[in-house]
């Protein structure tokens, strides 16, 4: 099962004030707040910015890796998450844009809609294209650290 939940380093920045969020899986990926709550929010919209990156070029992306003594875990914001797992799901059975239109009975645009990181496509339409790859959405909450 894929997991869409980044271990990230949170350093004080003593200098400046707030805090300097790292991520080691994620090479260039760092971002900062003037609090932990405000750094945890602006480090979701780093891994958003940084997946959206990644699909649009095509590129892989990295597996978050167990964490380590000192980080945190930050999740990767639900919409973006599903479409990173159609995008990986896609290029693991390397089906094309066109061939899963056809599997859905839709238009290829649509598909490429559902891929756009921009896109605000509803959940029940990445999960029925997931489907159709024979995958499925699982949704876990849990508390807060």
């Amino acid at each position: 099962m894929q997991r869409y939940v980044y271990p990230a380093r949170f350093t004080a920045d003593r200098a400046n004030g707030g805090f300097v969020v790292t991520f080691r899986d994620l090479k260039g990926a760092i971002t900062q707040g003037d609090s932990v709550n405000e750094a945890l929010s602006q480090a979701a919209d780093c891994l958003d910015e940084y997946l959206a990156f990644c699909i649009r070029e095509g590129r892989d992306i990295p597996r978050p890796s167990p964490p380590r003594r000192g980080e945190r875990l930050v999740p990767v914001p639900a919409l973006m998450a599903a479409k990173a797992a159609l995008y990986l799901a896609m290029r693991q059975a390397r089906i094309s844009n066109v061939a899963l239109a056809r599997r859905l009975g839709c238009d290829e645009k649509d598909v490429r809609r559902m891929l756009d990181p921009r896109h605000s496509s509803k959940i029940a339409t990445l999960q029925a294209a997931l489907s159709a790859l024979g995958k499925q959405i699982v949704l876990a909450v849990k508390n807060a650290a």
